[in-house]
């Protein structure tokens, strides 16, 4: 972990699922004025706290401060200082972002983790919103939101609980590994956005796995199991679209941004990060495809063993109905009918059961219907 204290008492956040994307309105913040510092989420917000990357090419300091003021007071402007905060109840997004002067409609977007994720270019900071996708070990994946502000040599992260996804971005700041402490704050926040990319490819190839082994079931399952499953798979891919489509849009925006916030130099990792947004995207679309041509294939396999079984019936509905009828004449008790009593009518009776039988089978295979 990054060093961020838990939750004291235990307990597990509850995972988020995605709701209708991107409403960010909620019977509580109906009507209120434009800039209310209001929670927003289908969950209870964690308890915010906070570390401090301060580093250059020749050294690199973690620290977690007791309080904004001690946090404010350790930034040195001559380093990046990377501000990372885990959770947003308790005050301290509102605390902290008033002290940077941020914007109140800034803060109100970020303590929205229903919002659509977007790039907005203030004079002198970029505030950043995008999405995180976790894939548990049960199957299900949790959608975050992590919002970004960049001023000068100071990037702020908000991420919506406590865990350890940037934990590979901080190991090499820590290992002075790659090109991160000889850059600036503009590259740390690449680097973190391409951090967040790379899950998007994790996901998707645990999703293609599965998809496979539904694709391998599709022919021998033919029950409510299975439906469901690729339901809810094809579900989940439409929830994941909805997410990347407007990163890969953030993204984009970010990379034919003129801001002083970002040096020229980064445009082509800029592009670089674009085009692998874009690359998941294409394989989240051809996903899909794969999810609604499996669903046409099983339903077309189910309905072509139904038409197996309804042919087998009908051609034996259609042997035994003249044999009925024959037995229904012969089962008719009148006084007048010869058959009855002459000692060959019952073997003449079976006997032209036979001949019809025989006669239906022929013309069955004519027809080639059997």
């Amino acid at each position: 972990m990054d060093g961020q204290p838990q939750r004291a008492n235990g307990l597990k956040r509850p995972r988020r699922v995605s709701k209708l994307p991107f409403s960010g309105v909620s019977v509580e913040t109906a009507g209120l004025p434009p800039g209310s510092a209001r929670y927003i989420g289908d969950v209870e917000p964690t308890l915010a706290t906070y570390s401090l990357y301060s580093y250059d090419e020749g050294s690199a300091v973690m620290r977690i401060p007791e309080d904004i003021g001690e946090l404010l007071a350790l930034i040195d402007l001559n380093v990046v200082n990377w501000i990372n905060i885990n959770g947003l109840s308790g005050g301290t997004v509102e605390k902290l972002c008033a002290m940077l002067g941020i914007h109140p409609l800034v803060i109100e977007d970020i303590l929205n983790t229903e919002h659509r994720p977007k790039l907005e270019n203030f004079d002198d900071y970029l505030f950043l919103i995008t999405k995180m996708l976790t894939m548990h070990e049960d199957g299900s994946i949790e959608y975050e939101q992590v919002s970004f502000i960049l001023k000068g040599k100071i990037l702020i992260s908000f991420q919506e609980s406590p865990g350890d996804s940037f934990k590979g971005v901080r190991d090499r700041i820590m290992a002075a590994a790659g090109k991160l402490r000889k850059l600036g704050a503009d590259y740390l926040l690449y680097a973190l956005m391409d951090n967040i990319v790379d899950n998007y490819f994790i996901v998707l190839e645990k999703l293609g796995d599965r998809l496979e082994s539904l694709e391998e079931a599709s022919a021998a399952e033919d029950d409510g199991d299975f439906l469901h499953s690729i339901q809810e798979l094809k579900r989940e891919l439409a929830r994941m679209r909805r997410v990347i489509w407007p990163v890969r849009d953030s993204i984009g925006a970010l990379a034919r941004s003129d801001s002083i916030q970002m040096d020229i130099s980064l445009s082509p990792y800029l592009r670089d990060l674009y085009e692998n947004t874009v690359q998941a995207i294409e394989a989240l679309e051809s996903y899909r495809e794969h999810t609604a041509s499996i669903i046409e294939l099983h339903l077309s396999e189910v309905n072509t063993n139904m038409s197996r079984i309804m042919k087998v019936l009908t051609i034996l509905s259609a042997i035994f109905i003249p044999i009925t009828f024959i037995a229904g004449v012969y089962g008719m008790n009148f006084a007048n009918m010869p058959e009855l009593v002459v000692p060959w009518g019952y073997p003449a009776a079976l006997a032209l059961m036979v001949v019809v039988v025989v006669a239906e089978l022929i013309y069955f295979k004519v027809k080639k219907w059997i």
